[in-house]
């Protein structure tokens, strides 16, 4: 059946839904229809009977434009089964249908608010698991680069680990975990970018706020060993020595090879000072039973 055609049926099944109501309200006369035009007694108009298309069908014309790539249309399709078979399993289908395929037709804000809305209404399916994925993902695959905001990285995050935390046994829950540690690498990366701008303004204290956020939240991404160093920089430059040998000696314990801790290293040296934890500090509380980068958590 062309798209044309289901569409007119669907619009012939709620028309005849208004009239059937419309009946309801009638003094008489509901058997035969009076004439469209009221002044005209003589010519009738009896409503045709169209039968609702088979929701068997619909679903069926939804998966064939989806392997024909036609994913609007398909999101279309499933929506209008949805709607003609409202809460049943036909319906239940119909709705995680639509979220797939607004997400491979790259509508991701239509795929997150349909899986928002699945979860809500089928919270333990088998289907929920994938329903979260695809919102994940939605999100996911509209993270930007990092000179931009990470509105879409901070929801790819949460919606990952909500992801891993709900249903930790699913197929999906590797893929999540991976993809979790690249959202905490981009909203660190998005730090140490601010953090550098402060440095450069000599706004010392901004810039600290901002590395200390990657020290305490992102501690196992690539940007740690980074803000480490701008610590140790920008401490000196306020004459908090303490807090910068603790920056600098946590960096070369964490990461004795990195260049970055020869920076580190260097700086503290030309103020007449080398690292040097202190165990009370924020940073090295920060580092306790914090697996190194790329070490394995068993």
């Amino acid at each position: 059946m062309s798209f044309a055609k289901a569409y007119l049926t669907v619009k012939s099944a709620a028309f005849r839904a208004l009239i059937v109501g419309a009946c309801g309200f009638a003094v008489a006369g509901c058997d035969t229809l009076s004439s469209i035009n009221p002044f005209d007694r003589s010519e009738k108009y009896k409503p045709e009977i169209v039968a609702d298309i088979p929701s068997e069908e619909l679903y069926n014309d939804g998966l064939a434009r989806i392997q024909n790539k036609d994913y609007t249309g398909a999101a279309k399709k499933f929506s209008n089964l949805e709607k003609q078979n409202p809460q049943s399993e036909w319906s239940r289908k119909a709705l995680i249908m639509t979220t797939y395929a607004n997400y491979e037709g790259g509508l991701y804000d239509d795929a997150a608010v349909s899986a928002k809305r699945y979860l809500q209404q089928y919270p333990s399916t088998a289907d929920s698991a994938y329903a979260q994925y695809l919102l994940a993902m939605s999100y996911y695959n509209q993270i930007p680069d990092i000179t931009r905001d990470q509105e879409s990285s901070e929801r790819a995050l949460v919606t990952l680990q909500d992801l891993v935390d709900r249903y930790p046994t699913s197929e999906y829950s590797k893929d999540a975990k991976q993809k979790i540690q690249i959202a905490r690498d981009q909203l660190a990366g998005k730090e140490v970018e601010i953090g550098r701008f402060y440095l450069q303004k000599r706004n010392y204290s901004g810039a600290i706020n901002r590395f200390r956020s990657v020290v305490s939240r992102y501690q196992t991404t690539r940007h740690v060993e980074e803000a480490l160093q701008r610590l140790t920089e920008a401490y000196m430059a306020m004459g908090i020595v303490a807090e910068a040998q603790t920056a600098a000696a946590v960096l070369g314990h964490n990461f004795p090879d990195s260049t970055w801790y020869k920076d580190a290293f260097n700086l503290l040296a030309k103020g007449g000072v080398e690292p040097r934890e202190d165990s009370e500090s924020w940073i090295s509380k920060a580092f306790r039973g914090v697996p190194q980068v790329g070490q394995k958590t068993g």
